[in-house]
């Protein structure tokens, strides 16, 4: 399915939207402030993002506008808030943001804006896939499948990628991966991982069973 990135301040509502969207079968990221929603943005290239207006260290309006000043808004964007003005989510709309959500948000609105939102974003890489195919020179073989090969002087799990599979199976096989050379580098570390990855801890430990890291391998802590 998709992967989406959500960006709340509330730990509450973050989990809880994971779980609906988890059980939709979308892999979702999760970040609480700015820092981590910057961090998971160029980390996971996400299909869609449900952002929170209301945060702490940098306001979602703000965040959107860095987003598209910097060329980094080429992904649907769904705004939330229970305290947003009108004015404020006109304000979203004109920068770039698809949609607006009111809390307390309603399974049935989360769903279709989800899906709206999902849908304009595959139109929109359909668009630039086939302008680039069209720019591309003829000598070029785009469609030969080669191998990625990650290069690194830390611990090497197994990094061999191939790129001809479907883009959800060739992602968990980066993220099964990552997760474990970082595991491996910080000696099993869950807490250190954690901070290494911008992930909170309960997150991380979800994220390495979905993947199926083997967590009793080296005697891996939850500390």
């Amino acid at each position: 399915m998709a992967n989406i990135l959500v960006v709340d301040d509330e730990h509450g509502i973050r989990d809880l939207l994971w779980e609906i969207l988890n059980d939709e079968g979308h892999q979702v990221e999760l970040a609480e402030n700015a820092a981590q929603a910057r961090a998971a943005r160029s980390r996971e290239r996400p299909d869609l993002v449900l952002l929170d207006i209301w945060m702490p260290d940098t306001d979602g309006v703000s965040l959107l506008k860095e987003w598209s000043s910097t060329g980094l808004l080429n992904m649907p964007v769904i705004m939330m808030s229970g305290h947003a003005t009108i004015d404020t989510a006109v304000e979203a709309t004109k920068i770039g943001a698809m949609a607006f959500l009111e809390k307390p948000i309603t399974m049935q609105k989360l769903l279709k804006a989800v899906e709206q939102g999902l849908a304009r974003g595959s139109l929109r890489k359909a668009t630039t896939m086939e302008a680039v195919t069209l720019e591309a020179p003829a000598s070029e073989d785009l469609g030969a499948a080669q191998p990625f090969v990650a290069q690194d002087t830390g611990p090497q799990p197994n990094q061999n990628f191939m790129l001809d599979k479907p883009l959800r199976e060739a992602r968990d096989e980066f993220e099964k991966a990552y997760f474990e050379y970082h595991l491996a580098r910080e000696n099993g570390s869950m807490t250190r991982v954690a901070e290494k990855t911008g992930l909170e801890r309960t997150h991380l430990y979800r994220k390495l069973k979905q993947l199926g890291v083997d967590l009793t391998r080296g005697k891996r802590s939850l500390i």
